[in-house]
């Protein structure tokens, strides 16, 4: 067995991998884990490598361990579940359908004790594969991710290429082989410790945004009709890696590093606001409102019907913002059947910092989830 011991000098992953502790915890808690195999199969193939890192003394460090023989897998697997014993977080690319079942299945085998699911784990693979479309890539393979960020690598194989590589270092020990497969490894992790920026994505829709600033604006659209908008300007908690901007729900998002633009149709119109029990109240046609019976002794019977679902509302001309679902309440609508909903724009509401945070994040999750891909 080789064991393989380096620093990352020129590291130092830009999202805050703080956030990701618990309260007890230190960036010394965190571990990245990559393993090396020559096929998809613990009972079929061999696991001949496993590189990590992990953060000491103001800076990141990595460990490898090779199996120069296909005997040593147990020596490696022994020496990880030794060297991980300190370590509360695990972070690995896509590590919850490979890594960690093959690393488990090979300790079975071996009938080694050695628990993972002691760990905390998070996936930066399972974490941003949603955002694909968003991001407009065309998969989330840490390679692709790792282009996307502009990261170079000196590796040129996939994991795949490098497994006759293996086969052909046992048997005759070349260096230049060995070398090759000590780089793809180390250049894997390293590759971890950038793309952890990527977590800024999903933070963007998950975690609460504040919103800096509020205005109106004006513009004409296609067809040349005078209409209006809000811009907020939105402070993330974690910086974007990559400018970033889409559309969707008739509203626009840009945003680059931690600072947003958040743009979204104001309508200024007349909407209708539905009473729920429509039974207990009475529709007058001539002014096209319902009103409450228990004040209906006051219009003549010849003036009123009973109400239905459909009429059995009040009428508000107003300016409105629009919600996806009902976040904030009373919500209007055009018309009974009409999917679109509605809050009021208040002169209470414009002064609302904690209102327009929340519209901001209700804004981008309905972008996100509702939106056009």
């Amino acid at each position: 067995m080789k064991v393989l011991n380096g620093d990352f000098t020129d590291i130092e992953p830009k999202y805050p991998i703080e956030t990701l502790l618990e309260e007890d915890e230190t960036k010394e808690d965190i571990l990245f884990i990559d393993i090396e195999t020559t096929g998809l199969t613990p009972e079929n193939s061999n696991l001949y490598m496993i590189g990590a890192a992990y953060f000491k003394d103001n800076g990141w460090h990595y460990i490898q361990w090779l199996a120069e023989k296909y005997e040593e897998e147990l020596q490696i697997l022994k020496a990880f579940a030794e060297f991980s014993d300190r370590f509360k977080l695990l972070i690995h690319y896509n590590g919850n359908r490979f890594d960690l079942p093959y690393l488990t299945k090979k300790c079975m085998q071996f009938d080694l004790i050695f628990n993972l699911e002691g760990f905390r784990g998070i996936d930066i693979y399972r974490r941003i594969s949603g955002y694909r479309d968003i991001l407009g890539l065309p998969d989330v393979k840490q390679k692709t991710i790792e282009s996307f960020l502009g990261l170079d690598r000196e590796d040129v194989y996939s994991g795949g290429e490098l497994i006759s590589k293996y086969h052909d270092f046992v048997c005759y020990g070349e260096q230049k082989l060995l070398t090759e497969l000590i780089l793809h490894n180390r250049e894997d992790i390293k590759g971890m410790l950038i793309c952890t920026s990527m977590l800024a994505y999903p933070d963007m829709f998950l975690k609460p945004v504040r919103v800096m600033g509020v205005r109106a604006n004006y513009y004409d659209d296609a067809r040349k009709k005078r209409c209006q908008e809000i811009i907020m300007k939105l402070r993330f908690s974690s910086p974007l890696p990559k400018p970033l901007s889409f559309r969707g729900l008739g509203c626009f998002f840009s945003g680059s590093g931690i600072d947003g633009v958040l743009k979204v149709p104001l309508y200024e119109e007349e909407m209708k606001y539905f009473y729920a029990n429509f039974r207990d109240y009475y529709y007058l046609p001539a002014e096209d409102i319902a009103i409450h019976k228990s004040i209906a002794t006051f219009v003549d019977k010849e003036h009123r019907i009973q109400a239905k679902a459909a009429n059995c509302y009040t009428r508000k001309k107003s300016l409105f913002l629009p919600q996806w679902d009902v976040i904030f309440t009373p919500f209007y609508k055009r018309e009974y059947k009409s999917k679109e909903i509605f809050f009021e724009l208040t002169d209470e509401f414009k002064t609302s910092r904690s209102g327009f945070n929340l519209y901001a994040e209700h804004v981008l999750s309905a972008m996100y989830e509702y939106g056009e891909r």
